[in-house]
Parts: C-alpha cells; sequence; structure tokens
C-alpha cells in the first residue's frame, strides 16, 4: 500500500514527521518549522520513546538526530531498518556533527540524507518533501531497485 503524496503547497497535511532529539529547545523549532509548511509532527526525546512511538503509530517521515543518550542516532536508524514494516521508512539524520566520518556512518547506518544543523525551515521542508516524494516513488514502483 503506497502513500500518496502530493507536493501542493499546503497539502502536508496529511504527512506525519516524527522528530527525535533529547533537546526540547530542537525538538520545539523543528515541529515549528514542519507545522507552518503543514505537516502532522510528533516528538520523542530519545532512541528508545522513537523506536516504541514508530512501532505504534508509524510515521510517514523520521527526522532523527545523533546525538543523544541512551541510544545514539545510528542504532535508532539501524533497528529501525532491520524490521521489515519500516525497512523503507524515510529517515533524515538532521545533526550537529559535520564531519565527514560522522555523515558517512550515518548513511552507513541507513539514513535516505543526512543533513547538518543548523538548518532553514525552507531547506528542512524541501528534504521532507523529497524524501516522502522518493518514497511514495520507490513504493509505487515495484521494479526499483535498492541501493545497497
Amino acid at each position: 500500500m503506497a502513500r500518496q503524496f502530493t507536493a501542493a503547497p499546503g497539502d502536508n497535511i496529511h504527512q506525519s514527521v516524527l522528530i527525535v532529539d533529547d533537546e526540547p529547545m530542537a525538538r520545539t523549532l523543528l515541529r515549528l518549522m514542519l507545522v507552518r509548511a503543514g505537516f502532522h509532527v510528533s516528538e520523542a526525546e530519545d532512541g528508545y520513546d522513537a523506536l516504541d512511538k514508530v512501532r505504534k503509530n508509524q510515521p510517514d517521515v523520521v527526522l532523527l538526530d545523533v546525538m543523544m543518550p541512551g541510544m545514539d542516532g545510528f542504532t535508532v536508524c539501524e533497528k529501525i531498518r532491520s524490521e521489515a514494516v519500516t525497512a523503507e521508512l524515510p529517515i533524515i539524520m538532521l545533526s550537529a556533527k559535520t564531519d565527514l566520518d560522522s555523515i558517512n556512518k550515518g548513511l552507513r547506518a541507513g539514513a535516505t540524507v543526512y543533513l547538518t544543523k543548523p538548518i532553514s525551515p525552507e531547506e528542512l521542508t524541501q528534504h521532507v518533501q523529497d524524501a516522502l516524494i522518493q518514497f511514495d516513488e520507490d513504493v509505487s514502483d515495484p521494479g526499483s531497485v535498492e541501493a545497497t
């Protein structure tokens, strides 16, 4: 069952984004950016909370911080990818870690895209929309080949 996405402005309300960040202020700022763009937003304060929320009410996109106590974003990403039902879920890593090793580690863990903080509302919204469009194209085309 493919999720439908229309890139028309203001038509994102049916698309849900789970923001995963241990910093309350970061979650608030990201939520404000995405709500303003018309997305339904939920939040998780750490990796364990994120995995629980993904299992209970799978979002359309996960926006995932890397540096969190207990379980870092790399591990969360790997765990999401290891479950058949969430293996294709778009995951956008958003981190202050800008070094090439961290970026490569995030992509190897299964991130759809790795972005660095700070990020503008326009750039964040565009990346979320792009991830949704790519996901919709991938699930709509049964002949598509996954990159490994």
